[in-house]
């Protein structure tokens, strides 16, 4: 017997990005400010590490501190909008040019790098 014929995995809790020590700051104007994700306060045994963690819906996005800080260029998030054009200007008119790739069936998409570089990538399904 194979040890996952023992257990099942039910879903996804969180996904969570690095950041240089001091950037909440530019976190929370990133992620709440222009993604709109509401900041929801760290527990405090884990608060003192710094950091910052947003939700909306069942979406849980953490942003922990890394001393040896690089950005994730491949690895990223992909997350699920309506309305990508206008995500994608408000990106753009506050500095994160979009970039686009290879097309996706079923999604309009691109990718807009955070504060830090980290990739985002904004998927919004298309009618077909």
């Amino acid at each position: 017997m194979t040890p996952a014929a023992q257990f099942t995995i039910v879903a996804l809790d969180h996904v969570q990005l690095a950041m240089p020590a001091g950037g909440e700051d530019q976190a929370r104007a990133f992620y709440s400010g222009l993604l709109g994700l509401a900041e929801v306060p760290k527990p405090a045994n884990l608060a003192k590490r710094g950091g910052v963690w947003f939700e909306a819906g069942s979406l849980k996005l953490h942003l922990g501190v890394e001393a040896e800080f690089r950005p994730a260029k491949k690895a990223h998030p992909a997350l699920v909008v309506r309305n990508l054009p206008a995500l994608l200007a408000a990106a753009e008119a506050a500095g994160y040019p979009p970039v686009t790739d290879e097309p996706l069936p079923g999604y309009d998409r691109a990718y807009i790098a955070d504060p830090f570089g980290n990739r985002i990538e904004i998927l919004e399904p298309v009618a077909g």
